[in-house]
């Protein structure tokens, strides 16, 4: 009776674990390049009661949690009109990085601004990265100045706009317009690995094997860039809303477990008075 007790509470701890999980899948619906999360459960170790000449007998001592996995699909693509807006169709991560640290993460979030100094940013001040000269061989931020302009040209900057491989084109007030940068993309052996670091930011870069260096858009099996448009979440709301029923159901049923142990138990003490 006791392996019931405890089948039942572990169960009750594993699917408020889900429901914590579905929670924050719902309250994300809206948040821009959000990927929804899945409990994957797997059966506790079994307690071995004897053996016969079919093999042992054994009982299950519950259920644990095998993994909480980040679900990479895509999102749906909503057109904003917004120039510096950048949203992923298809494989492939935005590579940002704190100026403050360097460190370096990763987002489907393509909610980018121009700051101040000219370089393209997150909403947290997390620089955009790829290739930051007018060659399009270093690394680095991607900044929107007349830097690199044929025959040192000083004229200001007039627009700019991106392609849909990532490619900056910078036009200057006399005219003017040459390609200034390229924002590229990263993608990995193994998404899942990838670690939410808050504000739609990934960390854990290193275990999730990134493939190389950061590409191209629309190469090397990434997707392209939609401009003036984000990528919004991923969470399917009425799938959602019929495994939180799910969990809840089961969550009552193992309850019940519990309670049911609980007065066959008092029934078994009160057989001795």
């Amino acid at each position: 009776m006791l392996i019931a007790l405890d089948s039942g509470v572990s169960a009750l701890d594993q699917f408020q674990q889900e429901l914590d999980v579905i929670g924050n899948n719902i309250a994300n619906v809206d948040t821009v390049g959000f990927k929804s999360a899945n409990v994957n459960f797997a059966d506790a170790m079994s307690q071995t009661l004897g053996s016969n000449s079919s093999g042992s007998m054994q009982v299950g001592t519950g259920v644990l949690t095998a993994s909480i996995t980040s679900q990479f699909t895509q999102g749906s693509i909503s057109s904003t009109g917004v120039q510096t807006d950048l949203a992923v169709n298809g494989n492939g991560f935005f590579v940002v990085k704190d100026p403050s640290t360097n460190s370096e993460y990763v987002t489907r979030d393509g909610d980018f601004s121009v700051d101040t100094s000219g370089y393209l940013v997150t909403s947290t001040g997390m620089r955009v990265q790829g290739y930051s000269d007018t060659g399009l061989t270093t690394l680095g931020d991607i900044k929107i100045d007349n830097t690199g302009a044929p025959g040192g040209d000083t004229a200001a900057v007039q627009s700019y706009s991106f392609g849909s491989n990532g490619t900056l084109t910078v036009q200057l007030a006399d005219g003017t317009s040459f390609t200034r940068a390229q924002v590229l993309l990263q993608n990995f052996t193994s998404p899942t690995q990838l670690m939410n670091a808050g504000n739609n930011l990934y960390s854990n870069l290193t275990a999730a094997g990134p493939l190389a260096t950061p590409t191209a858009p629309n190469s090397g099996g990434l997707g392209n860039l939609v401009t003036g448009s984000l990528e919004m979440s991923n969470v399917d709301l009425a799938g959602q809303l019929t495994d939180l029923i799910t969990t809840q159901r089961a969550y009552e049923a193992n309850a019940k477990v519990i309670t049911t142990s609980d007065q066959i138990l008092q029934d078994m003490v009160n057989l001795g008075r």
